[in-house]
């Protein structure tokens, strides 16, 4: 088994547009129900969020985390990282994005998660899968309108 669950959507909208809205990790509780808070803690010198304190509330998993962002791909790939938690013991992920055309972008969400409880690793992927597909239902939601 992979150390990333990963899903794939297509949206109907151009590679900057996701990207603006990806990038904004300041906006996430304004289209994902997953992040009820973001305070940016530091930012790179294009103003894109480096670290963020997040309050998370994916099903199961609540918590206040602190994630590192790689910018160092982009506009085609944002990383994060987990710098700190509560519970969980890594959260790590990227958006990978694909254009398909002026109006159509193909986005890719990879995450991997450990709590610090003990947890089967079955249930672990479940959670990840279903947070993965829930983001990414939502960026299409709120990019397609």
């Amino acid at each position: 088994m992979s150390d990333f669950s990963s899903s794939t959507i297509t949206i109907d909208a151009s590679i900057s547009d996701v990207g603006a809205t990806l990038f904004a990790v300041a906006s996430y509780p304004e289209w994902s129900g997953a992040f009820k808070k973001v305070d940016v803690l530091a930012t790179d010198d294009q103003g894109r969020a480096t670290k963020a304190k997040l309050s998370v509330d994916a099903g199961a998993v609540k918590d206040v985390v602190t994630l590192d962002f790689d910018w160092s791909a982009a506009p085609n790939k944002v990383t994060f990282s987990l710098d700190d938690a509560n519970i969980l013991t890594k959260m790590d992920g990227a958006y990978l994005l694909k254009s398909l055309g002026a109006d159509s972008t193909s986005v890719t969400y990879e995450l991997s998660v450990g709590l610090s409880m003990p947890i089967p690793a079955m249930m672990i992927a479940k959670q990840e899968k279903s947070t993965i597909d829930s983001a990414l239902k939502q960026l299409k939601e709120h990019l397609e309108g």
